[in-house]
């Protein structure tokens, strides 16, 4: 289930502001260019920033999102825009619904239950044209990158419009068996009212990722280094084979 970062309101609403202009996404829309995908399924959308960014360059865009208040703020961010929202996960995609399928930031270590990544998988590979890619991020575990996920890291104060001053900072709460427990902390100056968010993601090694997607039918083409966080992460590359 998604946390209340994406799903309480007032968090989705100063989500944006914290996570900044999104290096990563330039990446990425230049692998659908590479690829040559006229249609992309984007997978745990979020507040929508990749989605209106393809749909900008172009895109045919199916996106899908469980937190439904996550799925508000990116459906308001154009009232004119043709991008099919899909409130729920990949399980609720159409079938042969793009030629390229995409999970951007932390979306692919969410799974953290082996049925759930698997399904996921499967669904993914559903939902996919045939021939059709699909590129995702996960961390490298053996970067250990949850031991910056401190207060001193990852503090930071915005100024949100009829918000005011907003305060956050994560803590990481516990490290068991590959996963990762974390608490993002969110003080509004202005209310004097704290939210926090607790999430958790999985680090898999990269052979095990490797062996799910080829028992989900993919064809791992390659293991790609992230140009915004070089030697600290995997972009994997794989495709429905015909």
């Amino acid at each position: 289930m998604p946390g209340q970062l994406f799903e309480n309101p007032k968090l989705v609403a100063v989500y944006d502001h914290f996570d900044g202009e999104r290096g990563d996404l330039a990446h990425y829309l230049s692998m659908v260019d590479e690829f040559g995908a006229k249609s992309v399924i984007d997978i745990g959308s979020g507040t929508g920033c990749f989605a209106h960014l393809l749909e900008k360059a172009g895109i045919n865009v199916v996106a899908v999102e469980p937190a439904k208040a996550s799925l508000e703020c990116a459906r308001s961010k154009a009232e004119d825009s043709k991008i099919q929202w899909i409130h729920g996960t990949a399980e609720d995609l159409p079938d042969s619904c793009g030629g390229f399928a995409v999970m951007t930031g932390n979306v692919a270590q969410v799974f953290t239950d082996e049925r759930d990544w698997n399904n996921t998988l499967s669904s993914v590979f559903r939902a996919l044209d045939r021939g059709g890619y699909f590129v995702f991020e996960v961390r490298d575990p053996s970067k250990k990158a949850w031991e910056s996920w401190n207060k001193e890291y990852t503090h930071a104060i915005q100024d949100v419009a009829d918000l005011g001053e907003v305060e956050c900072w994560c803590e990481v709460l516990s490290v068991s068996g590959g996963l990762v427990t974390f608490r993002w902390t969110y003080n509004f100056k202005a209310s004097g009212e704290t939210l926090a968010s607790d999430s958790t993601l999985i680090f898999r090694e990269k052979d095990e990722i490797q062996k799910s997607l080829k028992q989900a039918g993919f064809s791992v083409l390659e293991v790609r280094d992230a140009p915004d966080r070089p030697g600290k992460e995997f972009v994997f590359v794989a495709r429905k084979m015909a």
